[in-house]
């Protein structure tokens, strides 16, 4: 089990080089921009503008911060995003922009090469002791706001923004958060099923 502290993230510019991405964990380690297998990492956007492509890459967007966005996607309809709509899936490798709805946000992007790998993203609210299943693949949690304590042999505590990666022997986690606390919940898989 490794904990990932938002202390010791890496932060770097946007591929298109319109912001600064925060890079929470990324597979290969060490991997760029342009050679991963899958990555997970947060994004100040400041100002509307484009989005960086990403060939071969499928995205999943979240609001952690600000009012929200309006994302204009190639060949899809606009669709707003903010903190508690459904979170948003769609090939990173197409023409996408996005309007500010309110001010500056914070993003979450996992993102995973298609030919290789799958994701699922899960926002959890909770307030009372959840048990979280891990199952094949790897899976990260990380707290969004809030304050949580995994159990574990040793008892794990996670801040805000902190990311936990359970151990390849771990089917379930038992999180008690210290009051309410918003989780993602990130299930990455290769596509044959294995992990």
């Amino acid at each position: 089990m490794r904990v990932l502290r938002a202390a010791g993230y890496r932060s770097m510019p946007w591929k298109n080089g319109g912001g600064v991405t925060t890079e929470i964990a990324v597979s290969p380690a060490g991997a760029g921009l342009d050679d991963f297998d899958w990555r997970v990492s947060m994004a100040r956007v400041e100002l509307s503008g484009p989005f960086s492509q990403f060939a071969g890459i499928d995205r999943t967007l979240a609001v952690l911060e600000g009012e929200g966005i309006v994302l204009e996607i190639a060949g899809y309809p606009p669709k707003s995003i903010n903190r508690t709509t459904a979170l948003f899936s769609f090939p990173a490798d197409v023409q996408t922009s996005a309007t500010l709805i309110g001010g500056p946000i914070t993003d979450l992007n996992v993102m995973t090469r298609r030919s290789r790998m799958t994701h699922s993203v899960e926002r959890l609210v909770v307030s009372a002791p959840v048990e979280i299943r891990t199952e094949a693949g790897t899976t990260l949690i990380l707290c969004s706001n809030g304050e949580v304590t995994v159990s574990a042999a040793e008892p794990v505590h996670l801040g805000p923004l902190d990311t936990l990666l359970p151990g390849p022997d771990s089917a379930s986690l038992l999180v008690q958060p210290a009051h309410e606390a918003t989780l993602f919940v990130i299930r990455l898989g290769d596509i044959s099923g294995n992990d």
